[in-house]
């Protein structure tokens, strides 16, 4: 039963996080074998003035090195 959590820079339209839950929820079923009934995603908006502080420093930075895709910027390049 996968749940997914996808944090947003601010500013995609509805149409556009409704294109990416169903995307990843095509991609869940086929690829990892779950039923679309057993998939969960929220999408949240987080303001990119704060993606240092509510994102990159207490989510992506303490798992860096087990991530399975990094991102291509670090805490330096954020405001």
């Amino acid at each position: 039963m996968p749940h997914l959590t996808l944090k947003l820079a601010s500013g995609r339209s509805e149409a556009v996080k409704q294109q990416l839950a169903e995307a990843f929820t095509r991609d869940l079923v086929e690829i990892a074998g779950a039923e679309p009934g057993q998939v969960s995603i929220a999408i949240e908006d987080v303001d990119i003035q704060d993606w240092r502080r509510l994102v990159y420093e207490p989510i992506v930075a303490p798992v860096l090195p087990v991530l399975y895709k990094q991102p291509g910027y670090g805490s330096e390049d954020l405001l």
